[in-house]
């Protein structure tokens, strides 16, 4: 047995303890090992919709396990399944039978337009190759890779979301009907993903539609450079022309690429004449996307472009009920939520953020919250005198004198227990502090893998309410970035 077949052996049995056998047999029984190079263990996975579930909820979760059991800070990539690698791999358990809508996989062959782009835009080693199962009812949840959770219910309505939200119900109730494409605009952080998402749970509740299809501009990227180095292209256009709502996040990377903009201009043409529905956010406006050619943001600009900008003090206040109904967090007086309501107005995740902060400082210290005890815990967030400019420079310097240690070792590949603990805390700041993606992260912390930084965040968010010590550490680090606190 291999070294990458003994680390997935430990692996899988801790895994399959934490998990239900229905979802044990749902996404673990046909993944095997791959290799393990002294810091990565790769793993295969039979197609590209099995390899999205499995990074999307388990990496975290698996990696967690690894360091338990070896002590060791294992990082964790995923394939898709070819025939070479089946015979070269472990089978952990027998055959799984997981769905996807497209063509078996072939070889992967090399292609310059993947090199082209940088680590950010893809996803590691990772070849998405869709197997041949096709459409299967129940399976249409992860097929359109919507959350369930956001839906027209669990949103916050308001004076600077109403309009958006009133086009998007328009568009959910009659696809292709009202506006096509609907285009809405904002900056980061106020329910643009949310509105896309309860759009796509929408029709497939009410209307029944199967084909609906969720994917942010990024993950796009993605998967077009693997259909083209996997000689898959055809499949990823039907992936995408033959859906009944297209649903994409974040359109403005599509600057990025004039490849993948000519792709996708023939996506809309086809879906556009076919009646189907498209949905679109960014973070600004069509004509203010530079490098968009001028026929395509023509073709974005067709239907209706409405935007959201961040809530007025009632929609806050409301967000935080809402968000403290949802975590289960009963008792927080209406005094704390006005001042957190009060005080944070630009971000919605901030503003929850805030919130499940000072409950968490609640939990672990076992006392009732005041205002006071709210200003004391968010004081690195509440406005200051003299804001600094939080730059990627600034909390990388302020993580590394905190914890002591230099950012090129910070940034580096080093496992030491307190430097893996410095660098986790330092990931989680970055997510909670900018707007950067998990990828963007990743490359500031040295060029790693995006999946490292989303089992970081994951990690450090549960330690919150669990240990003293890391809510410290969490909020003398944002009160140092924030305000210069500390020393």
């Amino acid at each position: 047995m291999t070294q990458a077949e003994e680390l997935w052996a430990i692996g899988a049995a801790a895994v399959r303890a934490e998990l239900k056998d229905a979802t044990w047999n749902a996404w673990f029984r046909e993944v095997r090992a791959v290799s393990f190079d002294g810091e990565v263990l790769t793993l295969s996975v039979p197609s590209g919709v099995a390899r999205e579930k499995l990074r999307s909820n388990y990496t975290g979760l698996l990696t967690s396990l690894l360091q338990e059991a070896t002590g060791e800070e294992i990082e964790v990539e995923l394939i898709v399944s070819t025939p070479d690698r089946i015979e070269q791999s472990i089978v952990i358990d027998e055959t799984l039978s997981l769905h996807y809508e497209d063509q078996t996989s072939p070889s992967v062959r090399g292609n310059p337009l993947g090199e082209s782009l940088n680590r950010s835009q893809r996803t590691s080693s990772f070849q998405r190759v869709p197997s041949d199962q096709g459409e299967r009812g129940e399976d249409q949840a992860q097929w359109a890779s919507l959350n369930p959770r956001y839906t027209f219910e669990h949103f916050v309505i308001g004076a600077s979301n109403r309009f958006a939200h009133a086009a998007a119900l328009s568009v959910a109730e009659n696809p292709a009907r009202s506006y096509n494409p609907l285009f809405i605009y904002g900056p980061a952080g106020l329910g643009k993903t949310h509105l896309l998402h309860a759009i796509g749970n929408y029709v497939r509740d009410v209307h029944k539609l199967q084909r609906v299809r969720y994917v942010s501009t990024e993950t796009l990227m993605n998967e077009f450079v693997d259909s083209i180095r996997s000689n898959t292209s055809n499949a990823f256009r039907r992936r995408y022309r033959e859906v009944e709502v297209l649903l994409v996040d974040d359109i403005q990377f599509l600057e990025r690429s004039q490849q993948l903009q000519e792709e996708f201009f023939h996506t809309f043409n086809s879906l556009h004449a076919a009646g189907n529905q498209i949905v679109i956010s960014s973070d600004r406006p069509p004509k203010q996307i530079p490098r968009l050619e001028d026929r395509l943001r023509t073709r974005l600009e067709w239907g209706l472009i409405t935007d959201v900008s961040p809530p007025e003090f009632e929609t806050r206040l409301a967000i935080l009920r809402m968000k403290a109904e949802s975590e289960n967090l009963a008792g927080i007086p209406s005094e704390v939520l006005d001042f957190i309501a009060s005080n944070i107005s630009d971000n919605v995740r901030e503003l929850e953020g805030a919130l499940i902060r000072v409950a968490a400082y609640s939990s672990l210290n076992r006392s009732p919250l005041t205002e006071e005890i709210a200003k004391q815990v968010l004081h690195d967030i509440l406005p200051p005198t003299k804001p600094r400019v939080i730059t990627p420079a600034l909390i990388l310097d302020e993580t590394a004198k905190m914890f002591g240690f230099p950012v090129e070792d910070l940034c580096g590949r080093s496992r030491r227990r307190p430097l893996v603990m410095a660098r986790q805390i330092g990931m989680y700041v970055f997510r909670e502090m900018t707007d950067y993606s998990y990828p963007r992260i990743a490359e500031e912390f040295g060029g790693r893998d995006h999946t490292t930084v989303i089992h970081a965040v994951e990690k450090i968010k549960g330690l919150l309410t669990e240990r003293h010590t890391v809510f410290d550490q969490v909020n003398e680090l944002m009160g140092r970035i924030r305000l210069g606190t500390g020393g």
